[in-house]
């Protein structure tokens, strides 16, 4: 593939690159690009073959998930938080073991990279991941064939996780990751919510939706208020804020996006210009180097991961009048040059020097390197796009 085309695909695909411009009394894009959604649509319609044979596939899956579901906290509950209510979410710390020196195991010890599998004897996780993805799934199937079962379902699925009285989830992480023998929860968890930034695009999706109404999406927005105000007030929300490795990221990520929902620009705004560009001398070197993440067992995939989440940070920001891809300390601190620093190990013309014991993987780098081929044209991504081509660009939304 050549780069050109390479970068074709990057706008017409369903990369999360841009934002769309704000419609009086609708619900807007956040992190997708309207644009580029229309241009999807406008290929399959056109039959071009490549997005015809994705979309099929994307259909048969939507179609496989309507007899599925719907999830919630208070299915398939194993453990009850310290709380004692069921609508509490609650996980346990994934690298943290029983101690085999002490009795019964108490307090863990951390063994960073190792997961336990007792975190899997939890569901509450995993009943999360699969609305959010399930969602992603039948509100695009929904989008190119605007069969209103798809936004049937994905409104039920909706409602029982954020509405419903007797399923819905309380909107705080309280008791995530806790840690057995130390802890009850910890503001590390705050990372799992990650995945519901999703949501608000997909609600923008479907706003054309007879079965979408606006009592639902008042009342899935009053849920991300309630969770917004905890992330900002609890002991919980408040460590994870004050932490400045990728948990750092990924919290000003979800309350920017959160912010930008609920339609708090000035609360997104702020965070962007504060906590988020302080960030920028905390996590990254002159020379692009992330030693917060270097220092981790999977250190490739985590500074990988919290690359992403600036990216991610980049785009809403631009949302708002900000160009936090060209943000730099006045030493040269920045994405950019963090980016460039990791292309040379992306194309393996360096060797990685540090830690890394799971595999090493290259999409995450791709769709870095497809938003910043468009942030920083004096860049060359040529060799890396060509050598990483996304097979099913449809999937970057899961």
């Amino acid at each position: 593939m050549s780069y050109k085309l390479a970068i074709l695909s990057t706008l017409l695909f369903l990369s999360f690159t841009g934002f769309a411009q704000r419609k009086t009394n609708k619900t807007v894009f956040i992190l997708l690009d309207e644009q580029t959604l229309l241009n999807c649509k406008q290929q399959y319609q056109r039959k071009d073959a490549t997005m015809v044979t994705q979309v099929n596939e994307l259909i048969v899956n939507a179609d496989s998930l309507l007899a599925t579901g719907p999830y919630s906290v208070t299915f398939h509950k194993t453990k009850l938080a310290s709380s004692g209510n069921k609508h509490d979410y609650i996980s346990q710390a994934p690298y943290w073991w029983a101690d085999p020196s002490k009795k019964e195991g108490r307090p863990y010890i951390r063994k960073d990279g190792l997961r336990n599998p007792e975190i899997y004897l939890l569901h509450d996780g995993s009943q999360m991941g699969k609305m959010c993805h399930h969602v992603r799934q039948l509100t695009l199937a929904y989008y190119f064939t605007g069969n209103e079962k798809y936004a049937e379902k994905v409104k039920s699925l909706l409602e029982v996780w954020f509405i419903a009285s007797d399923t819905r989830m309380n909107p705080n992480l309280n008791y995530a990751q806790y840690i057995p023998g130390l802890n009850d929860g910890r503001g590390i968890g705050i990372i799992e919510t990650a995945g519901l930034t999703s949501i608000p695009d997909m609600l923008a999706i479907l706003q054309s939706s007879k079965n979408i109404n606006s009592g639902l999406v008042k009342g899935i927005k009053h849920w991300y208020k309630q969770y917004l105000n905890w992330l900002q007030t609890s002991k919980n929300g408040k460590s994870e804020r004050a932490q400045i490795n990728n948990h750092g990221t990924y919290y000003d990520l979800q309350v920017v996006n959160y912010a930008l929902f609920t339609g708090n620009e000035a609360l997104a705004a702020r965070t962007l210009k504060t906590s988020t560009i302080l960030r920028i001398d905390q996590q990254f070197t002159t020379d692009g180097l992330q030693p917060l993440e270097l220092v981790r067992t999977n250190s490739w995939g985590y500074s990988n991961m919290n690359l992403l989440g600036w990216c991610k940070l980049a785009i809403m920001a631009k949302r708002i009048n900000i160009d936090l891809w060209h943000e730099q300390t006045y030493d040269g601190k920045g994405i950019k040059t963090a980016i460039a620093w990791l292309m040379p190990y992306a194309l393996k013309e360096k060797a990685w020097r540090y830690d890394q014991i799971d595999p090493f993987s290259y999409g995450t780098f791709s769709r870095i390197a497809q938003e910043a081929a468009v942030a920083y044209p004096d860049i060359s991504f040529n060799a890396f796009l060509e050598a990483h081509p996304i097979k099913n660009p449809l999937q970057n939304l899961n």
